[in-house]
């Protein structure tokens, strides 16, 4: 079977973008254009991978089979997607934008309707797997939109991720990255407070975790960052400052379809005490260092 080599835009150039820009042209034999607000960063990006840059999204997307991006928050989508320079001015009819951002339902659906008028399908499509998934090209994606457009991108999308799959509707995509991080933030409480116990009783905190991670409390986050929690050292993921974001986007969600999250409430309050005492840019599991004070 011959292989489709697509022309593809990405926007966005950060610690997720940069590589998964870079799967698309070296694994998947891409055209790839990219932009990123940081001039710097796209043409390190040109320098290190090959394709081009432009100055605007609606450049990079012109001509483009599937758009996409991954950038901040709902803010940074709308300036990227809408407006004059915007990618959707550069669009195609039956072209895909398929969003990487952790961004609100709302405003997947809001761009969802301005790309359908267009004739473009939109795909919101958050990821899970850090910077370190990224890199590696193994990322977890969860996708909101139609089957039709889904179908030809998830082969595209296949390039960066191990795992992908549509959710349901525009939004769904966003919905499900809200369930991961709601989990995420009970299960990193809950192995922060079990270390910290572990310490104060003082048990060996490597021989507690060797064992029970052979049993019911075995998790990705004690498997991987358990060490680094019982160190101190909290420079390996996903940042505090983000995972606030993320945390306030459940929150805004769980207030109008009715949901109760007290422990996700909870733990996005230790998170901002995490932020005081100097941490913003340490990873999520630095829960343990408030507990240590």
């Amino acid at each position: 079977m011959t292989k489709v080599a697509h022309k593809v835009a990405f926007l966005g150039l950060g610690v997720m973008g940069f590589p998964m820009a870079g799967h698309l042209k070296t694994k998947g034999g891409c055209d790839v254009v990219v932009y990123n607000r940081s001039a710097a960063k796209a043409k390190a990006w040109v320098e290190k991978f090959g394709g081009s840059a432009t100055p605007t999204p609606r450049e990079a997307a012109k001509d483009c089979d599937i758009v996409f991006c991954c950038v901040g928050n709902d803010d940074d989508l709308r300036s990227v997607v809408l407006g004059p320079d915007g990618a959707l001015a550069g669009m195609k009819k039956g072209a895909i934008f398929v969003d990487h951002t952790t961004a609100s339902a709302e405003v997947a659906r809001e761009l969802h309707a301005a790309a359908a008028k267009i004739g473009v399908a939109f795909i919101d499509a958050p990821v899970s797997g850090g910077q370190a998934g990224a890199e590696n090209g193994v990322l977890t994606v969860m996708c909101g939109g139609e089957a039709e457009p889904y179908a030809k991108a998830e082969p595209v999308i296949a390039h960066f991720a191990r795992a992908c799959r549509l959710m349901g509707p525009s939004g769904a995509g966003q919905l499900t990255k809200m369930v991961n991080q709601i989990c995420i933030a009970g299960l990193v409480q809950g192995l922060a407070e079990g270390l910290h116990f572990a310490q104060k009783a003082g048990l060996d905190g490597e021989a507690v975790v060797a064992v029970i991670s052979k049993g019911a409390a075995q998790s990705w986050q004690m498997e991987n960052r358990f060490k680094t929690m019982l160190d101190g050292k909290f420079d390996f993921g996903f940042a505090v400052d983000w995972m606030r974001k993320d945390l306030s986007i459940c929150l805004g969600e769980a207030r109008r379809n009715g949901a109760h999250l007290p422990v996700a409430a909870l733990v996005d309050q230790f998170y901002s005490e995490v932020q005081k005492m100097g941490g913003a840019r340490w990873d999520t599991s630095s829960l343990i260092a408030r507990l240590n004070r």
